[in-house]
């Protein structure tokens, strides 16, 4: 089943990019905003969210590319798109200097207002955990 893509740009309250780096790439960083708990195996990026005791969902994902201070792209296990995947990418304007992270991900066709509305739950909560 084809997905859409969605692009989601956030303007970052931070000017420093190893701060930025981290929120986005690290399983310490993520879990702080993108999902209750993020592990890493190799290559492979493990999310829970709920109590992992009680109800709790748990998906895997694989880095499929990781540039250094700038972008990370996964791709999920299990997804019916071949082609679909989540990349953050960190852009900073040579003009002012602030950071955007531009964000692209995948949803059915009848799924894509859900998914804008979880990015800016999270979005909401990395501002809250980090002062990004």
């Amino acid at each position: 089943m084809s997905k859409k893509l969605i692009h989601i740009e956030h303007q970052l309250s931070s000017k420093s990019e190893s701060i930025i780096w981290n929120a986005i790439s690290t399983p310490e960083g993520m879990a702080k905003w993108l999902a209750d708990e993020v592990e890493q195996q190799g290559d492979t990026l493990i999310f829970t969210w709920g109590l992992t005791y009680s109800q709790h969902e748990i998906k895997r994902a694989d880095i499929v590319e990781l540039v250094r201070f700038q972008s990370i792209r996964l791709q999920w296990h299990g997804d019916e798109d071949p082609d679909a995947y989540l990349e953050m990418r960190v852009d900073r304007s040579d003009l002012t200097g602030a950071y955007t992270l531009s964000i692209t991900d995948f949803a059915p066709e009848d799924d894509t207002d859900s998914l804008y509305d979880l990015w800016e739950d999270n979005l909401k909560r990395l501002h809250h955990s980090t002062g990004l």
